[in-house]
């Protein structure tokens, strides 16, 4: 006992360590430290019960203090924490001197570029005062670069292999040289936490974008995933090798036809005729780079692809370093031209801007190249049991089938329908729809069906648009329609257009399946609540569920587009299921000083917001005025429903309707979304500073003045101030109810009116006026509508309502009256106020 009291005394001197490792004090048999060895690797935490039952029967330990013991593990779990520590630290630092590297290398780069630009501010400075010089110098570097083009030969591999070493000299001085004019990309900082350095030209032919940044995996692997273009690039329909062939230093050259998709139902698709050159530097760096042999004319016959356009592909590739100690720094380069000219103006900026260039394919390539390392390492977690390369496929399916039905390619089996006179929205049909993938094999007699628009979208941020889409699915979705698309897809059963009865209960419940690393995509199952409405199923379960990849929702984030992709499928979802995706994409558009009111007329466009008009006054923090501001973004929606042969029609017809009406619903969404203007916004009639909006606000204080005999809002409070918006700050609840339908629905509510009801406007249109009263409100007020009919208003006495929320709102007083239009003689709606209201 008196060793385990100088133990105690000598553990707080710091010594203990020392003397247990040196066994000064306590000494352990061979045997008996294997024994605790085994004890802790079965038990390493100290509470455990498991560790106390190991302990007891272990007889070599049983001549052990159990005080040695406990401090012999405490000891024990010092030096693990101690190892994991430095094999972190000696991890960062290999990642800290790899970075130091890049970041000297692009120092390196920046100030050849600077000493570049000197020389030619010199250069022209000479030549302004010497213009002597100019044809001088003209002359000898034409006649420098004459000869080379003469022995460029797409005919023979020798000529190939001139037009691949150009290719990687013109590559290499992108990614680490001069030869374009690199400026960092906005919103992405480098430092040894970010993915990478990125750049974007600044003013060149074409547009291209540079990155470079450290990944732990092995140049071979890594050269394997960047050559499986479709693996990554979202946008690659397809990438077929037509010729392969050694060259020299052990390299190959390839000759590759890719086509993309095109992000939109306004603008071709692009493909592209390269050549591929890889190789091995002489400082053993691996080298992958790709030129267009010819803008057009060559390459597989443009007969072959009527659907897509020839763009052009200037050198570009991946340079890949080995690191010491493991890992590659990779150099990517981008550079492109994609045919603008070929596009409406107002899309132009998808294809003239290196950001748009940079965020889909230069950034997205290292992404994922980091996301495989890190999934290798097992560093990522996923949801629901699944491995995270059938994630990886079910994100890649979904975004594919999305891209099939934006662009409904003839050679896929897709033709359109004639159109129904209407522009707005069109209708493509796959009669050789054939879904399968595995052991499920699901034919359709008819075929699959898409609805699809596209349109302009201004003043309105794509991430909150897609994040509210998201949430709020009850806002904009059909469950019907939901349930069709779901019921078809099981077991062959068609409900169109006989379906049974079915209620949504309007609740969503979202289960995350995983992330990428940057959190830039979720992928996820939706599990839409219904019930049934007959009685001889009532017992059986109408939920929906939907696999749904959701990107872009980060308004800070640097993204390409915002999408919301989703397909029906069953509870218990096999790894090869069936999917028939449809959603939304909004890609933002560059904004352009000067350019407002831009549309789509000449093609199937819509613009959602065409009538938002913003007041000067509430548009102070934005720096500029509404004519010298737009910010436009493309949004696309495409439907996807299947169907029998004999039920087509029907289902075209459902189809057109069901995306108008999510049309209509987005417009809405949009329009209370919009960060310029007013807080408050009225429905697709009566947005902010509308006229409508305005109109309405002055017939419901001149029907109140009319008929109660007193003013609504007092002419000295509105001073400078509209009547719209001091009706909005109003202290009492207003709302008002359109007659026409045979339930009044409510289409106005200022701002306490929406606090009472607890709603916002974009719901307010869903809510009737009895849902709000209970049975005595309901009488009281049933009992006062003739008078309000033939008076024009009626004063109903205090009472109780409710909110969407189930909340009881007591109230001293509701006064009604009828809101004329102009003309005095036209009834537009019946307007309420609620005096005193709080919450019971």
């Amino acid at each position: 006992m008196a060793m385990v009291a100088q133990l105690h005394r000598e553990s707080s001197s710091g010594s203990i360590n020392k003397h247990l490792d040196s066994g000064k004090y306590v000494r352990y048999t061979a045997e008996q430290v294997e024994a605790l060895e085994r004890v802790y690797s079965e038990c390493p935490k100290p509470s455990s019960l498991r560790r106390q039952q190991l302990i007891r029967g272990c007889p070599i330990l049983s001549n052990i203090e159990p005080k040695q013991i406990k401090v012999w593990f405490q000891n024990r779990r010092c030096r693990e924490k101690q190892r994991k520590e430095s094999v972190r630290l000696h991890s960062v630092n290999k990642k800290f001197s790899a970075m130091n590297k890049l970041l000297m290398e692009e120092n390196d780069r920046l100030q050849k570029q600077v000493s570049q630009l000197v020389c030619e501010n010199g250069y022209m400075r000479h030549q302004l005062q010497s213009a002597s010089a100019t044809t001088t110098d003209a002359s000898c570097e034409s006649a420098a670069t004459t000869p080379r083009h003469v022995l460029k030969d797409t005919n023979n591999p020798a000529g190939l292999l001139l037009i691949a070493e150009e290719t990687l000299a013109d590559f290499l001085s992108k990614a680490t040289g001069t030869a374009v004019d690199w400026v960092q990309m906005p919103g992405m900082k480098p430092g040894p936490d970010s993915v990478g350095i990125f750049a974007i030209s600044k003013s060149c032919g074409g547009v291209a974008a540079r990155a470079c940044g450290l990944v732990s995996l092995g140049p071979t692997k890594i050269a394997e995933i960047l050559k499986d273009r479709s693996s990554w690039f979202r946008d690659c329909r397809s990438l077929e090798v037509f010729t392969m062939f050694p060259a020299g230093n052990g390299g190959t050259i390839e000759l590759v036809y890719t086509q993309t998709y095109a992000p939109t139902t306004l603008a071709p698709a692009r493909d592209f005729w390269t050549l591929r050159y890889t190789t091995t530097l002489e400082n053993g760096s691996l080298v992958i780079c790709e030129r267009s042999l010819s803008g057009t004319g060559a390459g597989p016959s443009t007969v072959a692809a009527p659907q897509f356009l020839r763009a052009e592909m200037l050198p570009s590739g991946y340079l890949i370093r080995p690191c010491e100690g493991g890992g590659s720094i990779i150099h990517i380069v981008d550079h492109l031209n994609l045919k603008a000219s070929s596009v409406p103006e107002v899309l132009r900026p998808l294809y003239e801007s290196p950001n748009i260039v940079a965020q889909k394919m230069t950034i997205a390539a290292l992404q994922y190249i980091r996301q495989i390392a890190q999934e290798t390492s097992g560093e990522v977690a996923y949801g629901l049991g699944r491995q995270p390369a059938v994630l990886r496929t079910f994100s890649q399916r979904l975004s594919r089938g999305f891209n099939d039905a934006i662009n409904s390619f003839n050679d896929d089996g897709w033709s359109l329908l004639n159109s129904d006179g209407a522009e707005d929205v069109v209708v493509a049909i796959n009669s050789s729809k054939n879904l399968s993938a595995g052991s499920n094999n699901l034919s359709f007699i008819g075929g699959v069906l898409c609805a699809k628009a596209s349109m302009l979208l201004q003043n309105v941020p794509p991430a909150v648009l897609v994040r509210v889409l998201r949430e709020h699915r009850s806002e904009w979705a059909d469950f019907t329609v939901d349930a069709f698309s779901a019921t078809s897809l099981k077991a062959r059963l068609y409900a169109y257009p006989g379906m049974r009865p079915t209620g949504f209960t309007g609740s969503q419940i979202i289960m995350p399946l995983g992330n990428t690393i940057e959190h830039e995509e979720m992928l996820e199952v939706i599990r839409l609540e219904g019930h049934s409405l007959g009685q001889e199923d009532a017992f059986i379960s109408r939920d929906i569920h939907l696999l749904q990849m959701c990107s872009g929702v980060d308004e800070n984030a640097v993204g390409a587009c915002s999408e919301l992709v989703f397909a029906p499928i069953d509870e218990i979802f096999p790894d090869d299921v069936p999917l028939v995706p449809s959603g939304f994409r909004i890609i933002p558009l560059d904004s352009k000083p000067g350019d407002s009111q831009d549309t789509l007329t000449a093609q199937r466009t819509l613009d959602l917001t065409s009538n938002l008009e913003v007041d000067p006054e509430t548009n102070h923090g934005a720096g500029n005025a509404t004519s010298s501001y737009s910010a436009r973004s493309v949004l696309t929606i495409a439907f996807q429903f299947p169907f029998e042969s004999n039920l087509q029609d029907n289902v075209a017809t459902m189809a057109r309707q069901y995306v108008r009406s999510v049309i209509s619903s987005v417009q809405r969404v949009s329009m209370a979304i919009s960060p310029l203007g007013l807080t408050p916004t009225f429905g697709p009639k009566l947005s902010p500073g509308s006229p409508e909006a305005i109109t309405l606000a002055h017939w419901i204080c001149q029907s109140y003045s009319f008929h109660v005999g007193t003013e609504l809002v007092m002419a000295d409070t509105i001073g400078a101030e509209s009547i719209l918006k001091t009706l909005w700050r109003h202290q009492d609840a207003i709302l008002c109810c359109s007659l026409k339908q045979v339930l009044p629905v409510f289409i106005f509510a200022n701002q306490a009116g929406l606090d009472m009801l607890e709603t916002t406007l974009v719901a307010l249109q869903d809510i009737t006026l009895d849902k709000i009263f209970d049975d005595a409100g309901r009488k009281a007020l049933f009992s006062e509508f003739a008078k309000i009919m033939e008076r024009g208003f009626a004063c109903l006495p205090g009472g109780i309502c409710m909110s969407t929320m189930g909340r009881h709102i007591s109230y001293e007083q509701a006064i009604v009256w009828k809101v004329f239009a102009a003309e005095e003689n036209t009834l537009h709606c019946l307007a309420f106020s609620f005096v005193n209201w709080s919450f019971v």
